[in-house]
């Protein structure tokens, strides 16, 4: 079966390593496409790239600021890929609480030893 292409949805668009970096760095808030680009390393036309894949699918907004583009973080983008980790909330939370007992049982054994 072949792959999807990298702009049909944000699942696929945020495989790629590089472009959760540059989701990461927008947290923080815009940044101009230059900066993003010296702060990961790559050239701007590799920014460029990740940055036109991530908004197609809409995890990125882009306005004008004189010369340069402002790239923002569109966190309703997100949306679908928080669904599906949320399936998996159930799993983590007893997960740990198994952790939890284990803890409790090993500190009250070296308690009573």
């Amino acid at each position: 079966m072949a792959r999807a292409a990298t702009t049909s949805d944000a699942f696929n668009a945020i495989a790629e390593p590089q472009r959760r970096d540059i989701l990461a760095l927008l947290r923080a808030g815009e940044r101009p496409a230059t900066d993003l680009a010296r702060a990961l390393g790559m050239s701007a036309p590799q920014a460029s790239k990740h940055l036109r894949v991530l908004r197609e699918v809409g995890l990125v907004q882009v306005r004008e600021a004189g010369r340069e583009r402002v790239y923002g973080l569109d966190a309703r983008g997100l949306q679908p890929i928080h669904e599906w980790v949320g399936g998996f909330e159930r799993f983590w939370n007893d997960s740990f609480d198994r952790l939890d007992t284990y803890v409790q049982d090993l500190k009250q054994t070296r308690q009573e030893n």
